[in-house]
């Protein structure tokens, strides 16, 4: 394995992490939508999106965490490698790929719980217009 093995993944891996910070930002700016919109008086369907929004926020940070630990053993895997220890290179870049199949896996439930937002948005429509 030769050095420009795990430099190839920096971009794929800076790029994820930008995608998951403005998952992160929309979900931030719906809370305090919610937050403004309701008031006092919060509405059924509302706590069902909260606890959804919750989860959802716990998703996006285990999806960055896995997502940073992917960035740091492939830097690591880099210099291993840099410093001609290649088993131990090998070893990290591995884990980093190990890492960030996590992240993505996590991401692809994240993905799945945000469409369970949306059909929880589409029953609160239902029961207006009846």
């Amino acid at each position: 394995m030769t050095l420009t093995t795990p430099a190839l993944l920096f971009p794929a891996i800076s790029l994820l992490l930008l995608a998951y910070t403005n998952r992160f930002l929309v979900l931030a700016q719906l809370i305090r939508e919610l937050n403004a919109r309701e008031g006092e008086q919060v509405r059924p369907f509302v706590i069902k999106q909260i606890d959804n929004l919750r989860k959802r926020i716990r998703l996006i940070r285990t999806m960055q965490g896995w997502g940073v630990a992917s960035f740091l053993l492939c830097t690591l895997a880099m210099f291993a490698l840099f410093i001609n220890v290649t088993l131990v290179g090998t070893i990290l870049f591995g884990a980093s790929l190990i890492a960030l199949i996590i992240s993505l896996l996590t991401s692809l439930y994240e993905i799945h719980i945000s469409c369970d937002a949306i059909a929880i948005e589409l029953e609160s429509i239902g029961q207006k217009n009846k």
